[in-house]
C-alpha cells in the first residue's frame, strides 16, 4: 500500500496536521519522496495506530517514544514498568476526581436543601 499523506491520515482516522505533528516529534518517519510525493505504507499505519492507542491510555509522547523503541526490542519488563507507572498516575487522578465529585455532591445537596441565603456551591468557590 502506498498512500499520500491525506489518505494515510484518513486511514488512521487523524488529521494531516496530526501526522505532521508526530513527524516533528520524531514519532513517525517522513518517507522519502517518490515522483515528488511522499508515500506511506502498512507499517506506517500500524505505527500511527500504536501511537494513538498509547495516547488514549494516557502515555506522554516521551513514554510513547520509549514504548515504540521497546516494541522492537521486546523489553517486557520496561514496558510493564511504564504501564504500572501510568496506572499509578491514573489511580491518583481517579482519587482526585472522586474527591471532587463527593464534594460537589455534598454542595448540591446543601444547595437543594435551602431556599434563602447564598448558594453553597457558589459560596464554596468564592471562599
Amino acid at each position: 500500500m502506498a498512500l499520500t499523506i491525506g489518505k494515510f491520515a484518513e486511514a488512521a482516522d487523524v488529521g494531516i496536521e496530526t501526522v505532521r505533528f508526530y513527524q516533528r516529534k520524531g514519532l513517525l518517519a517522513m518517507p522519502a519522496k517518490s515522483e515528488g510525493i511522499r508515500r506511506y505504507g502498512d507499517a506506517d499505519i500500524r505505527r500511527l495506530h500504536f501511537i494513538r492507542m498509547a495516547q488514549r491510555a494516557g502515555f506522554t509522547l516521551e513514554e510513547i517514544r520509549e514504548l515504540l523503541a521497546l516494541d522492537s526490542s521486546r523489553d517486557r519488563r520496561r514496558a510493564r514498568d511504564l504501564a504500572r507507572s501510568r496506572i499509578a498516575r491514573l489511580d491518583e487522578q481517579i482519587a482526585q476526581l472522586t474527591h471532587a465529585r463527593d464534594c460537589l455532591l455534598k454542595l448540591a445537596k446543601r444547595c437543594a436543601g435551602g431556599t434563602s441565603g447564598p448558594c453553597p456551591i457558589l459560596a464554596a468557590f468564592d471562599a
